[in-house]
């Protein structure tokens, strides 16, 4: 069976023409920009510009639809512009766009086609960057549990209450908030979603320091931060998918944000790591023709392609809107799993040097040491393994009283 992907003669065509508007339009300081880099206020700049122009091009969200300011790209020209821009160590978007990414994707599923028009095309063109907003210090993977209210006042919301784990460094133009919209209400019951300025008075934004920042990227993100809402109002229009049925909304939220969309993109640091194998000696050979070595790089290949492939099987899913359950948190599972393991294979080839930064002497240029990070707090965000395992059993109708997960709504 073969699982390599092949590509039609009308896709290479567009791929020479992307190739060419990325190699003219990516500032070279971003080319090849390690991921785990700290994005100081200049490169931001550049980054977000550059979403600019890819959403003038409707490459920044290519897939979404084109009357919002997407692309509407089939998934052969999806394909391409994936690779394409990671070729360059790019992503779409080309800076951290969580609330964005997951915001739009129910937003289109649950919003008014007034809504739909008022925050979509902001977020597809790169006009605006959007930050998501759930967890709490008493909420986390229990969502269901958060405290921060936001209660009607005539033709408005007043927020209350904190949120942790937020976004990057860098600031944002808008938040992806779920809050709770009936304090008497039962539990999942009383829940609703907000798409608001990130300007508005009585918001405060202070930076929160982790174990995994390094920088902004697909991998670190930098340092996150805690959100305070005091007195906050918001106008009634920002409420998406209704009032108290926050809950259901959740679910196309949350399913997006746990693999459900799929994607193509290899694992970067195994690409590093090849390299570094094959320039690195280890008694007078590369590292690559030590059979140890050898042994142990085959046997970290496998285990990423292997998740990729269960990626790339939901990209095309989604893509193609065909039903899916337990897919997203499969996904999920196996990126935190594996994710975990490889933070051991790679301190077990490599020695020492993969457990420091310093230029001199940290393998990968820092990359390693960053794993070893990013391999235990990657466990956590989005869920952690033993609720994507959870979601798994339910979507399966496994378990005492579990019900039957219906298909995604994405």
């Amino acid at each position: 069976m073969e699982f390599e992907l092949t590509y039609s003669e009308t896709q290479e065509r567009f791929r020479a023409e992307v190739r060419e508007w990325l190699e003219a339009n990516v500032p070279p300081e971003l080319k090849g920009c390690p991921e785990y880099q700290v994005q100081t206020p200049e490169e931001y700049a550049r980054r977000r510009q550059l979403g600019r122009a890819l959403g003038e091009k409707h490459w920044l969200y290519p897939g979404a639809p084109r009357e919002y300011g997407g692309g509407g790209y089939d998934i052969d020209s999806l394909i391409v512009l994936e690779e394409e821009s990671h070729r360059l160590g790019l992503t779409l978007p080309p800076y951290y766009d969580s609330g964005g990414r997951l915001g739009s994707v129910t937003i289109l599923a649950w919003g008014s086609e007034e809504q739909k028009r008022r925050y979509l095309p902001p977020i597809y063109t790169g006009e605006v960057r959007t930050w998501q907003l759930l967890s709490e210090p008493s909420a986390g993977s229990d969502l269901a549990s958060v405290k921060t209210t936001a209660v009607r006042d005539g033709d408005e919301y007043v927020l209350n209450g904190q949120k942790v784990y937020v976004g990057s460094d860098n600031g944002c133009e808008r938040l992806w908030v779920i809050a709770v919209t009936d304090p008497e209400g039962a539990r999942h019951e009383n829940l609703s979603w907000f798409m608001i300025d990130a300007d508005r008075p009585g918001i405060t934004v202070d930076p929160q320091y982790l174990l995994s920042a390094l920088g902004e990227s697909e991998m670190n993100l930098g340092h996150k931060n805690t959100v305070f809402f005091d007195g906050v109002r918001v106008p009634a229009h920002s409420l998406i998918g209704g009032e108290n049925n926050g809950w259901r909304v959740a679910g196309t939220h949350l399913e997006f944000e746990h693999g459900a969309a799929g994607s193509i993109r290899p694992n970067t640091i195994w690409f590093r790591l090849l390299e570094h194998c094959r320039t690195t000696e280890l008694d007078g050979r590369p590292l690559i023709e030590h059979q140890h070595i050898r042994d142990g790089l085959a046997e970290i290949y496998l285990r990423l392609e292997s998740v990729r492939l269960l990626a790339v099987r939901n990209f095309w899913l989604s893509l193609n809107r065909r039903p899916m359950t337990y897919h997203g948190p499969q996904v999920s599972y196996l990126r935190k799993t594996t994710g975990l393991w490889l933070t051991g294979r790679i301190l077990e080839l490599l020695g020492p040097s993969a457990l420091t930064s310093d230029p001199e002497w940290g393998a990968l240029d820092g990359l390693a040491e960053g794993q070893q990070r990013e391999g235990i707090v990657g466990m956590h965000p989005g869920g952690t393994t033993d609720i994507q395992r959870l979601i798994m059993a339910r979507a399966l109708s496994m378990g005492k009283g579990a019900p039957t997960r219906s298909a995604s709504r994405l």
